[in-house]
């Protein structure tokens, strides 16, 4: 059964740095994307790599965040760096395991950006 699992999140102040990480179950994932959802707003897409390693970034995050994954680990990785307070959310990892096979989500974390 394909479990994701989302470690990282948490408090920190305008300017500083997170890392999350999503440790996916069973085989190596084709695609992994990161979402996140701020209260009161729609899931946005923020993110996302496929296995030949192209990356895609929302605008508002171009710069600053960078996605990574490590096949040996069959993780995946949001390197959140000068982040601001409006990247306040609960960010979900979501991954394929083939183009027409259907995604899954993890749990969720949260991340607080304080000002």
């Amino acid at each position: 059964q394909v479990q994701l699992v989302e470690s990282g999140g948490g408090l920190v102040q305008a300017g500083g740095s997170l890392r999350l990480s999503c440790a996916a179950s069973g085989s190596r994932f084709s695609i992994m994307r990161w979402y996140r959802q701020a209260p009161g707003k729609q899931r946005e897409l923020v993110a996302s790599i496929t296995s030949g390693g192209r990356t895609n970034y929302a605008d508002s995050v171009k710069g600053r965040f960078t996605i990574s994954k490590n096949y040996a680990e069959n993780r995946g990785y949001l390197q959140m760096n000068s982040l601001k307070p409006e990247d306040t959310a609960v960010y979900y990892c979501n991954a394929q395991w083939g183009q027409t096979m259907p995604d899954y989500w993890g749990q969720g974390t949260q991340v607080t950006v304080s000002s």
